[in-house]
């Protein structure tokens, strides 16, 4: 079934797969969409056909390093709460956690008190702890608990689709949770040798719609700022890049194309066009 609500300027049209095909085969003059690299190889290929221009926001696996030296009960406190926003359920939320052994041990003693802090002793009765989209991707997020060690968490109901806020340590790049963005509750702690290291891990994966980064270091900043590719960095906060209107929107490569918010969604959605006028006379 599709209904269409159509005004002067906004035209909203309800359904699923059919109506968005029909959609995609109508020569618009910019297409946006917001979704996975799945669904977004579709829309452009759409687009393609009608030489349509598209913004792809795609999201992927953002990253948090957290540098040596670190306070890591200050980083584990806005790490929780760029993960654990909506149960997870943010394009931009810290997918995952690089740093080094020791780094990573405190973080993984922090990590548990910054939890409670924010949640409580019980986070299914937080009011501000959300669940599950649908019992679909419940069962996917469930299926990505099976590597590492739990730190934190781990609890679940199918019937509220609660999953606890969980923290996994002993996460390696060829693990499960670590071959698609999670979008939910779920944050594991990888364990690198050095900067260099996580710069490696960093750039043999997809670009990330963000990376964030937590060092007392300009140099270790500067590195991760010119020697990677993302959406977006964020130093020392995750998520609020989002929320901010004068900075662009958008991702790279696998995390997307196009940027927008604020002045740059006028942009995104205007045309330029040269008008040159020269009297006969």
């Amino acid at each position: 079934m599709c209904r269409a609500i159509s005004l002067d300027a906004v035209a909203v049209v309800e359904g699923a797969v059919a109506e968005t095909t029909a959609l995609l085969s109508q020569r618009f003059d910019h297409i946006f969409y917001t979704g996975n690299g799945v669904v977004g190889r579709i829309v452009m290929t759409a687009a393609a056909k009608n030489l349509t221009p598209v913004a792809l926001e795609l999201g992927g696996k953002s990253p948090a390093y957290v540098d040596r030296g670190v306070d890591p009960a200050a980083a584990a406190a806005r790490i929780v709460a760029g993960r654990f926003l909506n149960a997870g359920q943010t394009c931009v939320a810290v997918d995952y956690v690089l740093a080094d052994p020791d780094t990573a041990a405190a973080l993984e003693s922090a990590f548990p008190q910054a939890l409670e802090d924010l949640y409580g002793p019980n986070p299914a009765s937080a009011p501000d702890y959300g669940r599950i989209v649908n019992e679909r991707h419940f069962d996917r997020l469930l299926g990505l608990l099976g590597a590492g060690r739990v730190v934190v968490g781990g609890t679940h109901d199918r019937t509220t689709k609660y999953l606890a806020p969980t923290v996994l340590a002993g996460i390696t790049g060829e693990d499960p949770v670590m071959q698609e963005e999670i979008f939910g509750p779920i944050l594991p702690i990888i364990e690198v040798a050095d900067l260099d290291a996580a710069i490696e891990f960093i750039n043999a994966r997809d670009k990330p719609l963000a990376l964030y980064v937590f060092t007392d270091s300009d140099a270790t900043r500067d590195r991760l700022q010119n020697e990677t590719s993302s959406g977006a960095l964020g130093i020392g906060l995750p998520l609020a890049h989002l929320t901010v209107p004068e900075l662009p929107f958008g991702g790279v490569g696998e995390s997307g194309m196009g940027h927008y918010h604020g002045l740059y969604s006028l942009e995104a959605f205007s045309h330029r066009k040269a008008v040159l006028e020269k009297p006969l006379g």
